[in-house]
């Protein structure tokens, strides 16, 4: 599994000192941690659904993240929020998004 980022404040701070970029499903900050390792964060607000599609669109997210673990540069605080648009997709379209959202951040290895 991965470090997450469970504090407010550190959520805060991603959102307030990061990057970001957004495609269609999700929105990806990144912030420079300093350390040898990722810490990943996963929003998914009440505007996407009921408890059941949260969690669901959640569990989409971690698992793309888990299975690309090693593609992705060490040293960052990575926060996705995912968007409306999340709901209903399949696991497929989640991951590459994912995928999408590194390259534009320059964060995964060739």
């Amino acid at each position: 599994m991965f470090d997450s980022i469970k504090k407010n404040e550190n959520f805060l701070q991603v959102y307030r000192q990061g990057k970001s970029y957004a495609n269609k499903y999700l929105i990806m900050y990144i912030l420079s941690n300093g350390t040898e390792q990722n810490k990943f964060g996963i929003t998914v607000s009440k505007k996407v659904g009921n408890s059941v599609v949260r969690h669901r669109v959640t569990r989409l997210i971690r698992e793309s993240i888990r299975l690309n673990l090693n593609l992705f540069e060490k040293g960052y605080d990575i926060v996705f929020v995912a968007r409306k648009t999340a709901k209903g997709r399949k696991y497929s379209e989640i991951e590459s998004a994912v995928l999408h959202l590194g390259k534009l951040h320059h964060i995964i290895k060739k």
